[in-house]
């Protein structure tokens, strides 16, 4: 099968300007078939709080109401997905950014809880496997913005890590896939103030001896219990590290690989 790469760029490079530009230079670079996976930085959050709309996060996950799903909508899929076409496009790639919503990509449907409502924030049931196919084999790189819909005319909220793995698992099945997260990190860190304490390799075992330790940061957990389940999904490979090394990143030099052994 052929080689796909899929990688997500977090949001504190998203909000820099110089490192997102640095960011999508080395992405533009890689050969084959790759999709992009967007988060959206704090641009929604300051365009929220200028308009008087009052912003809530509960355990760093945003709860979308009907207002603040207009303007995540407008920054994430508009601005934000539209900008980071654009400057692929100037370094030669040949990228075209979409939404969940754009024919009919990503189904999705309202998040049940009954803890606590996040409004409308979704849930993933269904990747569109033949639009992404034929995306990638009209040589398009496909440009993703992590709004969903459900299908009936509902826009949602969705996150982008969890975005990146549906799509992994969803075609790895036709293609040899590699799950990317990238951030401002160099990888998984046993000490997040410390650069150099970057675990090199995690497997599940290891994995439970870090949670059971606390060694592993919160804020982390939801991206590393991600790449296992996109492992034993059918994903080749998980790795999660800086993104201004993402081309190291991809030859094993540097980051943090997730695997089953």
């Amino acid at each position: 099968m052929n080689q796909l790469f899929i990688i997500k760029i977090g949001g504190n490079i998203v909000d820099d300007e110089s490192a997102l530009a640095h960011f999508l230079q080395s992405f533009a670079t890689i050969e084959g078939a790759k999709i992009l996976v967007h988060g959206g930085g704090k641009l929604a959050t300051r365009m929220a709080e200028a308009m008087g709309i009052q912003q809530q996060m509960i355990e760093g996950r945003r709860i979308t109401d009907a207002e603040t799903l207009k303007i995540v909508t407008m920054v994430y899929a508009g601005y934000i997905n539209k900008n980071i076409t654009a400057i692929l496009q100037q370094h030669g790639c040949n990228a075209i950014g979409i939404s969940g919503a754009d024919a009919n990509a990503i189904l999705a449907h309202k998040r049940n809880s009954s803890i606590t409502d996040y409004g409308f924030v979704g849930d993933i049931d269904q990747v569109n496997i033949s639009f992404f196919q034929q995306l990638i084999s009209n040589q398009l790189t496909p440009v993703i913005a992590p709004i969903t819909h459900d299908g009936k005319g509902q826009l949602l909220n969705t996150n982008a890590d969890t975005i990146a793995q549906e799509l992994a698992t969803a075609l790895s099945h036709f293609f040899t896939t590699t799950l990317v997260y990238t951030f401002e990190k160099s990888g998984v860190l046993l000490d997040t103030n410390d650069e150099a304490s970057v675990i090199p390799l995690i497997a599940p075992d290891y994995y439970k001896e870090l949670k059971a330790k606390n060694l592993i940061f919160a804020g982390m957990i939801p991206k590393l219990d991600n790449a296992f389940t996109a492992l034993d999904k059918g994903v080749s490979k998980v790795i999660i590290g800086k993104a201004d090394q993402l081309i190291h990143l991809l030859n094993g030099h540097s980051g943090t690989t997730i695997t089953h052994a």
